[in-house]
């Protein structure tokens, strides 16, 4: 079983019962103490459950005497929320805690589910949560089709994160404002004085179409040609073709190598670190010969060449979330909300300063 499988059987049991040992989960599992105590201390690190002596609670139940959930002044038990996210590795983690910090401020209690980028897994946990009781729902959806959502029809209130749908049933959602973020780079970029800014792109991202538009709206603003073939959109995650994506890869650095493009926003961290190698590979100099600004800060600063990125605000989008919920649920008849808010920008050594 790998940790992540652990993890959310830990965050389950919890999600269920409010507490679990250490003892009881390795023996459920089949794997020692010490690798549930690890898994334990990870999960806490992330800020998903509180730990104790012998085992772990859920952070937002936890008091001086055990897991009984907190209660306010005149021992009412407090709102329950239920969050959705797709994953609990890369972005949400910073989102997630600031859902959790903001749900203890209020006294909210947060319960959190991982999809995994499946929408049946999504809607059984849906499912699961509002047998559960929950108050209201925050959920970052995986579907993207044309018709009416399914949690449209849901029996309390539901605010996206990180996803926005424009249509006519009125969804309240917090969102970062990926346009402005790759506005940001692109205009970094020209201010150092690269003229041919390149793009690569994930298709398949949810955050894609956002990035194009104000990447195309900064070079347009700034004077600066805009070619198809200085954008690199790959169709798929590279694990899953990599022969193809190596391919088109190397022959879109070609036009590094002939000066064609000078700078490029990468979205998101992974495929710029995976740049990074090919460059190296290549003799092709970072900031000198290729200027690089990457999209998400979740791992950028990490790089050999630590990377300048554009950094969406996780921790605000998940506060945001929780608080325009609680108003929701507080206030049902208030004109729904949509709420964006702005990325920033750290500039790193992989693109200049200015």
């Amino acid at each position: 079983m790998h940790a992540e499988e652990r993890h959310q059987a830990i965050l389950r049991r919890l999600r269920d019962s409010g507490s679990i040992r250490v003892s009881d989960v390795a023996e459920e599992l089949g794997v020692s103490s010490v690798t549930v105590r690890r898994d334990v201390e990870a999960l806490d690190e992330r800020g998903l459950l509180a730990r104790v002596h012998g085992g772990a609670v859920l952070r937002e139940t936890r008091t001086g005497t055990g897991a009984e959930p907190w209660r306010p002044p005149g021992g009412q038990l407090p709102r329950t929320f239920g969050m959705i996210v797709p994953d609990a590795t890369y972005y949400y983690p910073e989102v997630i805690k600031g859902a959790r910090e903001s749900a203890g401020r209020h006294g909210v209690r947060l319960v959190l589910g991982i999809s995994r980028y499946d929408e049946s897994e999504e809607r059984a946990q849906a499912e699961q949560l509002l047998a559960d009781g929950v108050d209201g729902l925050l959920l970052t959806p995986t579907g993207t089709g044309d018709g009416p959502p399914w949690y449209a029809e849901l029996p309390v209130p539901v605010v996206l994160v990180e996803r926005r749908r424009g249509d006519e049933t009125a969804t309240e959602h917090v969102v970062s404002d990926h346009v402005h973020g790759a506005r940001l780079a692109v205009r970094h970029l020209a201010g150092l004085g690269r003229k041919n800014i390149g793009l690569i792109l994930r298709e398949d991202s949810p955050h894609a179409d956002a990035v194009r538009d104000g990447y195309e709206a900064a070079l347009a603003s700034a004077g600066l040609p805009a070619p198809e073939s200085a954008r690199f959109v790959a169709p798929a995650p590279p694990d899953a073709v990599r022969r193809d994506y190596d391919q088109r890869l190397d022959a879109y650095l070609d036009q590094v190598t002939d000066g064609r493009v000078d700078a490029v926003l990468v979205h998101n961290d992974h495929d710029a670190l995976l740049l990074l190698n090919k460059l190296r590979a290549r003799g092709i100099g970072v900031p000198g010969d290729l200027a690089i600004v990457a999209y998400d800060d979740d791992l950028a600063a990490l790089a050999d060449i630590p990377l300048t990125a554009v950094a969406p605000p996780k921790q605000a989008v998940g506060a945001s979330a929780v608080d325009l919920l609680l108003q929701r649920v507080g206030d049902p008849d208030r004109p729904p909300h949509r709420l964006s808010i702005l990325p920033e920008l750290h500039i790193r050594e992989s693109s200049g300063r200015t």
